[in-house]
């Protein structure tokens, strides 16, 4: 089917939705909120409690870790927070343009591993990642409670199935949550959105201060995980004013606008301003609105269940607001989705590479599990439970779950770091070596977690992809590049050009696999001596400059 067929129909099946929201929030008294009972809030803390306990078991090494975690270790090492480039340069290069100093959690990792007196690692991975995990789920159970007419514990439950078990792909939301809520982004689409569309949700009822204040004050933690937030939370509060538009609320619409948004879009323009526009992101990958659709929410049945999130959760939602808001986000979400609409946004924005996370606004595992709350004539509680039954059968069996090592993710009996632990074990072991001073070249996947384990341990190639920052033709990205392929043994330069390399970068220690034997022989024409041999698994020799 021509994706511009689901597209048209959900884009239409939308603007009935939110015309029949607003008819109703016009004539209708606001339904009443369901009651959290005293048993309810006890089964979401324990639920959250119980999500907070398996993050310690799971480990989902991505290659963003290097910055992200590489910046909270350099920070509790040093003491000191990096405003210029780490990973390349001693804080002396200019800090990569696709990550302005603007996110802090980041630095609060490191703060807080300093303050410990614990690696910042152990304190991202088994501190801050139980207590983001706290907050993420119950986040989810204030939405869900909020926004579900009724039986809000089983749609809870049904929402956090969701994300246990449809994880695999790298964009799918659930590889988002628990695995990867220790970065910024993950906490952001995990806890923020939902909580937003909470506290919108508050303030459009009420119209009062304090909950004004808290819409402005999760603004600012927004910005504070991540620099994505300047691009959802417009989308996100758009949506919203879209809404009190659409109710003659035009002065609400604006207050709210200003509140939420002059923070973070104010700490963007500041700092492209101090250092200059994003860099070229050559050939990045852009991802239309099917490919977008397919990425965040999946196809076949997922994708199916996806879309009735979209277009039909908004039906059931409690009345007036809470359906308003929905419905307004579905309108949103479904203009995104007309073919051409990403393409001009990418081309207006210059952010064309992370496009496809504009779906985060739609706070999708909630309404995934409102979607059981359908009522039916005398059957209605059979139903729900039929439905929610269906749709965790669904997420089982078409789904891939979190702890699959489809999803990239290695399961321990005991707490682990959030890496490959026979490459972590392999970095700390060339850590605790007699080095000398200089730059270490070791095979990529060694490489780029390196600087997690110590800011102190400089490597030639932390990772390949920040490269495009530079200037492609220097000897900075070549010299590395030739570097890093001679280690991983897929290309070896001739040795004069290897040697030039070597003497530009000031590289003084390197480490291959053992069974890299080209390489090997390679380093000792260099001029280098083994001086380090470790065992099998993961037999590794080490050679220095002779003299």
């Amino acid at each position: 089917m021509p994706w511009w067929v689901p597209a048209a129909l959900g884009l239409f099946a939308s603007v009935v939705v939110v015309l029949q929201a607003r008819r109703a929030w016009l004539v209708r008294a606001d339904a009443a909120e369901p009651a959290a009972g005293g048993w309810q809030a006890t089964y979401a803390l324990l639920v959250s409690v119980g999500v907070a306990v398996s993050s310690l078991f799971m480990a989902r090494n991505t290659k963003d870790d290097v910055f992200y975690v590489g910046k909270s270790v350099w920070v509790a090492e040093r003491d000191i927070v990096p405003l210029r480039d780490f990973l390349f340069t001693e804080n002396v290069a200019a800090p990569l343009s696709s990550q302005p100093p603007i996110s802090s959690i980041e630095v609060f990792a490191g703060a807080l591993g300093r303050f410990l007196g614990i690696h910042a690692a152990s304190a991202t991975w088994y501190v801050l990642l139980p207590v983001l995990a706290v907050l993420a789920v119950l986040a989810l159970w204030r939405l869900v409670h909020r926004w579900a007419p009724r039986r809000p514990v089983l749609a809870f439950t049904v929402a956090v199935a969701y994300l246990y078990l449809v994880a695999g792909s790298d964009a799918a939301l659930g590889t988002f949550h628990l695995p990867r809520l220790y970065e910024g982004k993950g906490m952001f689409v995990s806890a923020v959105v939902p909580l937003m569309w909470v506290y919108l949700t508050d303030w459009f009822e009420s119209r009062s201060r304090w909950k004004l204040f808290l819409v402005g004050a999760l603004s600012v933690v927004a910005t504070g995980l991540t620099s994505t937030s300047a691009m959802i939370l417009p989308l996100l509060v758009g949506a919203a004013g879209l809404a009190m538009l659409l109710v003659g609320r035009w002065r609400d619409a604006l207050t709210v606008g200003v509140v939420a948004l002059v923070y973070p879009i104010g700490a963007v323009v500041v700092s492209r301003l101090a250092l200059g526009p994003v860099a070229a992101a050559g050939e990045a990958q852009f991802f239309d609105a099917e490919g977008t659709y397919r990425r965040t929410l999946l196809v076949g049945v997922l994708g199916v269940v996806g879309g009735l999130a979209l277009w039909c959760a908004p039906m059931l939602v409690r009345r007036r607001t809470p359906r308003l808001l929905a419905a307004s986000a579905a309108v949103t979400m479904s203009v995104l989705f007309v073919p051409g609409v990403l393409e001009a946004l990418g081309a207006a924005s210059g952010i064309s590479a992370v496009l496809w996370r504009v779906p985060w606004i739609l706070a999708l595992p909630g309404l995934v599990g409102i979607l059981c709350t359908l009522e039916l004539p005398r059957v209605s509680r059979l139903a729900s439970g039929a439905v929610a039954a269906a749709l965790v059968a669904s997420f089982a069996f078409f789904g891939t779950p979190m702890w699959s090592k489809d999803s990239f993710v290695e399961v321990a009996p005991h707490p682990i770091w959030k890496l490959p632990q026979q490459r972590q074990k392999i970095v700390f072991w060339i850590d605790g070596l007699d080095r000398q001073p200089g730059l270490l070249l070791a095979p990529s996947t060694l490489m780029r977690i390196s600087p997690i384990i110590s800011s102190r341990l400089r490597v030639v190639l932390p990772r390949d992809g920040y490269l495009i920052e530079y200037d492609q033709n220097s000897d900075f990205v070549r010299d590395r590049l030739r570097l890093a392929k001679f280690a991983d043994g897929t290309e070896i330069a001739p040795l004069p050009e290897l040697a030039a390399s070597i003497e530009r970068l000031d590289v003084t220690t390197i480490c291959v696999y053992s069974v890299n034997r080209a390489a090997r022989d390679a380093v000792v024409q260099l001029g280098f001596e083994e001086f380090a041999r470790r065992k099998a698994p993961g037999a590794v020799r080490c050679f220095r400059q002779n003299g």
